[in-house]
């Protein structure tokens, strides 16, 4: 017989039919009720097996972990906890897993715990939720752009340019290092290296997606990013996954109500379509919380936190109101931020975008007009204010728990302003002629911005630890797999 997934049998409603299951024995109860869970959903499903007719070898086998395949009648449950359950006519071992080495038992098991066993965690209640979010988000960021007309636009992994200007890269060349082809200064001759030139991991996509917003109007793409920034912390990978849209003829405001659209329906579908896993991390997370004093617990459970930002327009505010608000501050004044807000210009941490989201707005901010001197070269410039600060058409959202979820701005679309902004940064202008090329040839004005596809993750599930929402993290001193 063909298999038939457990998440249908449990919404069944015929019963006395012939069913074929095939799965993960979870737990086996007093020798004759086999929980089984085959990854289509949370649930398990319950198969009794008559142990008086069974070999007693072959139950044995019935250990945790273990892949069975079961086929029986599918009858109501007379037990508690389940409204179905399959009576086992015929059972299959289809691969034996050892109850004294594996690693997964079935009792709480911490998250630093199944950090470690990554390869298996998949296996796990929490795990299983989480990735079935982290799909259904990736799937919801599809939808939207195509339903909007976007484009989507497979950007370069590899690279010669620095985007951000950031300098933190991970290089990639085919050189022998124990035979280093040098120049007669003894610099390395990247000649001889497999591109010619030297060249990297991709910081972002956003300049190639330029290229093509000037051509097709709405693109976007949704892929890998790499930063090579030796952060230990729950907030950062060295690799992780960004989605870029980029805009023409989007001013500022064009951007943010963007970005605040996409955030809002991504966040509605999981609602929508992932409830008994945002159930499930909800239950957990209000379990976590019992351990915690009552005034560091959460003042909304996980579901009401998401349909929290539903429900309300994002403050926008600008950068220089930001300060002000900081700078008063009560966390300011007592000297209670380990970075102290003093001046206009100071660059926010997450602590203070964390105060300005949880404390003082109660809801996600949009911040603007930052300080030019902080920010990218390709912002578009403001007009100097009357005090001469000089600020930029960026935008970045915050969000509850995470801070900094989305950055982005208007694009400087003025050739001159720009290759005199490149020229002060010393951003060689001649290899970024091509880029160039967009403000030379039918210039307009575009915006664009990118979200952080884990932070994100880690807003709708929950999670604390960014490590806990990607498959395998890639950290430094940590590349497994």
């Amino acid at each position: 017989m063909s298999r038939t997934k457990i998440k249908d049998l449990l919404n069944a409603t015929e019963f006395g039919k012939r069913v074929t299951v095939k799965g993960w024995v979870r737990t086996f109860r007093n020798n004759q009720f086999i929980a089984i869970n085959d990854g289509s959903t949370l649930n398990n499903i319950q198969a009794v097996v008559d142990f008086t007719t069974t070999d007693e070898a072959l139950l044995k086998r019935l250990t945790t972990g273990a892949a069975v395949s079961v086929t029986g009648e599918l009858i109501e449950s007379l037990g508690k906890g389940q409204r179905v359950e399959i009576k086992v006519n015929e059972l299959e071992i289809l691969g034996d897993s050892d109850a004294e080495k594996y690693p997964l038992q079935p009792k709480k098991h911490s998250l630093e715990f199944l950090r470690e066993i990554a390869h298996l965690r998949f296996r796990t209640n929490t795990f299983n939720a989480v990735f079935k979010i982290r799909h259904a988000l990736a799937f919801a960021i599809h939808k939207f752009f195509n339903d909007k007309g976007f484009v989507y636009m497979h950007t370069p992994i590899i690279t010669g340019s620095d985007a951000e200007g950031a300098g933190e890269m991970f290089r990639v060349t085919t050189i022998d290092f124990d035979n280093v082809p040098r120049n007669d200064d003894g610099s390395v001759n990247y000649k001889e290296d497999f591109f010619g030139k030297s060249t990297n991991l991709t910081v972002s996509g956003q300049l190639e997606g330029e290229l093509a917003a000037m051509a097709f109007g709405e693109v976007y793409t949704f892929g890998p990013t790499f930063r090579a920034e030796n952060s230990n912390t729950t907030r950062h990978l060295a690799e992780f996954w960004m989605i870029e849209p980029e805009m023409a003829f989007y001013d500022i405001h064009d951007n943010m109500d963007l970005a605040e659209e996409l955030l809002k329906y991504v966040i509605a579908y999981a609602l929508e379509n992932c409830s008994d896993e945002l159930e499930f991390l909800k239950n957990r997370l209000l379990e976590e919380e019992k351990q915690k004093a009552q005034n560091e617990r959460s003042e909304l459970d996980l579901i009401s936190k998401l349909n929290f930002c539903l429900e309300n327009n994002f403050e926008r505010i600008t950068y220089t109101e930001a300060i002000n608000i900081l700078k008063s501050s009560k966390p300011n004044q007592k000297k209670q931020f380990k970075y102290l807000i003093d001046d206009w210009g100071a660059d926010l941490q997450s602590e203070h975008e964390r105060f300005l989201v949880e404390k003082h707005f109660k809801k996600p901010v949009i911040l603007t007009n930052y300080p030019a001197a902080i920010k990218s070269f390709y912002m578009r410039r403001n007009e100097g204010d009357a005090e001469g600060k000089e600020t930029v058409r960026a935008m970045d959202i915050l969000f509850p728990g995470i801070g900094e979820i989305v950055g982005g701005s208007q694009r400087e679309e003025r050739l001159d302003v720009l290759q005199n902004r490149m020229e002060d940064l010393h951003i060689p202008v001649e290899e970024m002629d091509w880029y160039l090329d967009t403000r030379r040839f039918g210039s307009a004005p575009h915006s664009g911005f990118g979200l952080g596809f884990e932070r994100l993750v880690l807003f709708v599930t929950g999670m604390t630890n960014i490590r806990d929402v990607i498959p395998f993290p890639r950290t430094p001193k940590n590349a497994e797999f």
